[in-house]
């Protein structure tokens, strides 16, 4: 069980309890946030570039938070929702079909559990892990591979940079495109992790953060705070998912959703705070 953060040395992994999430301690730092307009398929909401700088060290989940973790926590009564698997497996898969509000219950009955304050990852908290000292649109450079990260290498837009495209027999009836869009997670230690130890930042399922949703980034905070101002209905979902095109798993892509809204793609990795 860690207690202070700050003593700890960046990179130490620590669990606060057996059926509680491994935790990577995260180093102190500054980086910019956001996609210079030179970034293949930028979108406009990745900008303006800013820098932001985290002074103090914290802790974020090695993994998405799996099956079997949120399993535990609607056994214990502290999770309302029993998210289905689609019949792809539980167990070390990510979970997915829960909304943010789903994802806060977690990290309070987790806080309540431990002792300790977890939480969700700030947006600027989860780009600046996701790139782990990097400025490339990937947390490994500016081009990606299904061997890098669980992605659809089957929609009509999957190319980016040169990465596999299209699979033009996928498309031969409707049947074949609903399968290739809903492409499989895979348990969360099926790829390799980035610089700072941390898996499936890219791909797998998109990862709720707790910021309220803002089209640009005038005004955002430079200090790691979520932002709570803007469209709070809506929240902040980073990273892609097994069923996107490789563009959307770039470090810089934002997307907005309802906070009460489910998905086969959606899930979530936790934060810890002193």
């Amino acid at each position: 069980m860690a207690d202070g953060l700050q003593r700890l040395n960046p990179g130490a992994v620590f669990k606060d309890c057996d059926v509680c999430p491994e935790m990577v301690v995260i180093p102190a730092g500054s980086f910019t946030m956001g996609s210079p307009a030179s970034e293949p398929e930028r979108i406009s909401d990745e900008g303006p570039q800013h820098q932001v700088t985290i002074a103090r060290q914290f802790a974020a989940g090695k993994f998405e938070v799996t099956f079997d973790e949120w399993d535990v926590c609607v056994r214990e009564s502290g999770c309302d929702h029993n998210p289905g698997d689609s019949g792809w497996g539980r167990g070390r898969r990510p979970v997915m079909n829960v909304s943010w509000d789903d994802a806060k219950q977690y990290v309070q009955w987790l806080s309540r559990k431990t002792g300790r304050s977890y939480r969700l990852l700030t947006e600027a908290e989860w780009e600046y892990v996701a790139r782990a000292g990097t400025t490339t649109a990937f947390s490994w450079g500016n081009s990606i591979t299904p061997q890098q990260a669980n992605y659809n290498t089957k929609v009509s837009y999957a190319s980016y940079t040169g990465s596999p495209g299209r699979d033009q027999d996928a498309y031969a009836s409707f049947d074949r495109l609903f399968e290739a869009s809903c492409r499989q997670t895979v348990p969360v230690d099926s790829y390799a992790p980035n610089a700072f130890g941390l898996y499936d930042v890219h791909g797998n399922v998109w990862e709720w953060t707790e910021d309220c949703w803002n089209a640009s980034y005038t005004g955002a905070p430079t200090n790691g705070n979520a932002w709570t101002g803007g469209d709070c209905g809506g929240r902040v979902l980073r990273g892609g998912s097994c069923s996107s095109s490789p563009r959307d798993l770039r470090s810089a892509v934002r997307r907005y959703t309802t906070a009460s809204i489910r998905d086969f793609s959606f899930g979530f990795r936790v934060a810890r705070s002193d």
